[in-house]
């Protein structure tokens, strides 16, 4: 009993990180006329870089926008500071 308590124990931690938040800083951009913009999304996949790249590459396809490059992948507490240079772009796709 002690086995499958403790085994159910690091199943939920291993659940619990895998839930963690995680967002990506990038740039897009739009032509006809040029407009270029940096953003902050949320990542519902694999923390990656490259998993961020794809998921928002359809997101801002979708809105007419281009994904130029993902900066960056991190954790709630990287939020705050990128909030007001995204602007409008903070968690908008």
């Amino acid at each position: 009993m002690k086995h499958l308590s403790f085994s159910l124990c690091l199943l939920m931690l291993g659940t619990t990180a895998a839930q963690a938040a995680c967002y990506a800083d990038y740039k897009a951009k739009q032509d006809g006329p040029l407009r270029l913009h940096y953003g902050v999304a949320e990542v519902r996949g694999e923390c990656s870089a490259g998993s961020a790249a794809r998921e928002l590459g359809d997101r801002l396809d979708d809105n007419g926008w281009q994904l130029l490059n993902v900066l960056g992948v991190f954790d709630d507490a990287g939020l705050d500071e990128r909030k007001d240079s995204a602007g409008e772009y903070f968690l908008r796709f």
